[in-house]
């Protein structure tokens, strides 16, 4: 088992109450040796004079002179000098463990109030991550104010990457949006030209098939185009909220794809249950409608299932039949023209968008999509959004 990092605030704690603990005991220790130096211990010496000394022993009453006299006063001496150098030594230590206590405790409260601000950078980082749309979340500033020290120097750096991706990404999404806009008008040009050379009285078979093989492909890149118009939408801000049911959605959806699935012979079942939620009904919808069709057009043929549900906490979930997806396969599942045999920017079956938009979607609500492999081939995805 692995063990948890210490955290920088309590490194630089321990770092900060280390080197006072070493100093305390450096200071005790030459405290220790001055003393002694001071009231060094030794014999007195030999013409010392010493008169009528008198002495009370626990033996008795005995009287010292000369010689007798300085070796007892000696060792007295160096009684006297044991004895305070030991209180000092035991005194000294708890009164360094005491203030070394403190000293931890004021390193923690100063290592706080230090790292404040790169805590303060930290919070703003996560909240940009954990913002459910990149627009929104990208919006956020530090804005530390304080002086020019080098934690203020990171705060406006990173505030000035922010900002440079803010822009990044709205000129990324206005230029799908333009993009898309203006590839319509010569699609619907396109359109009206093909419709009107097949109405004409003389034409001929061939010309039929062709303009029936090209009404097709225009077909194919108008709803490539409307998916990238509706995934420019959906990474955006939500301006509004309703309160609606997923289960009404989900009915709904599933009605309008009752005509698809009664084509391909795939049976789709629904358990609606009550999935009280907030947001964009035509979004949420179209979220809903992928999931659907996405099931029904990626099935295993005839005979397949599809099984749509809802519940409490604002969840649905969408499982179907069908070929078995490899688990490393479901993370590219969800990016743009991305599909199990490869990158295709349009095919028979849609335009690669599908579930691109329903990730784009839910975390424009603030929610979730979940993708896993279903046992004997299929997938389940589960979208869940925050409660209202």
């Amino acid at each position: 088992m692995t063990l948890p990092r210490p955290t920088l605030r309590l490194r630089l704690t321990l770092v900060y109450g280390s080197h006072f603990l070493v100093a305390g005991f450096v200071l005790l220790a030459v405290t220790l040796l001055l003393f002694r130096e001071r009231f060094a211990v030794g014999p007195l010496p030999a013409g010392a004079h010493v008169r009528d000394l008198r002495q009370v022993i626990v033996n008795g009453e005995t009287t010292l002179t000369g010689e007798a006299a300085r070796q007892w006063l000696s060792a007295q001496r160096e009684t006297l000098v044991d004895a305070a150098t030991g209180a000092l030594l035991v005194q000294g230590s708890v009164a360094l463990l005491l203030v070394g206590v403190a000293a931890f405790l004021s390193g923690w409260l100063v290592a706080g109030r230090m790292l404040a601000p790169l805590n303060r950078v930290t919070a703003t980082a996560g909240r940009i991550a954990a913002a459910p749309a990149a627009d929104r979340g990208l919006r956020k500033r530090i804005n530390l104010h304080g002086p020019d020290d080098e934690v203020k120097e990171l705060a406006d750096t990173f505030d000035g990457m922010v900002e440079r991706l803010e822009h990044a990404f709205d000129g990324q999404r206005r230029f799908v949006a333009n993009a898309s806009h203006e590839l319509r008008t010569p699609l619907t040009l396109n359109r009206a030209l093909v419709e009107l050379a097949m109405h004409r009285r003389n034409a001929s078979a061939d010309l039929l098939r062709l303009g029936e093989d090209l009404l097709q492909i225009n077909t194919r890149h108008e709803k490539l185009i409307d998916g990238l118009l509706l995934l420019a939408r959906s990474e955006q801000e939500l301006a509004a909220r309703s309160p609606l049911d997923l289960a009404d959605v989900v009915s709904h959806v599933v009605e309008q794809a009752a005509a698809e699935a009664s084509s391909a012979d795939i049976k789709v079942t629904v358990a609606a249950d009550p999935a009280a939620a907030r947001g964009d009904g035509l979004l949420l919808e179209q979220l809903v409608r992928n999931l659907v069709e996405n099931g029904i057009r990626h099935n295993c043929g005839p005979g397949g299932w599809v099984r749509v549900s809802t519940g409490p906490g604002a969840v649905v979930t969408v499982s179907n039949s069908g070929p078995a997806v490899p688990a490393y396969e479901l993370p590219g599942l969800f990016e743009p023209f991305r599909r199990l045999v490869g990158d295709r920017v349009s095919s028979g079956k849609g335009s690669g968008l599908g579930l691109s938009i329903v990730r784009s979607v839910a975390r424009a609500h603030g929610g979730s999509v979940e993708a896993l492999p279903r046992e004997g081939g299929g997938l389940i995805v589960t979208v869940t959004l925050p409660p209202p």
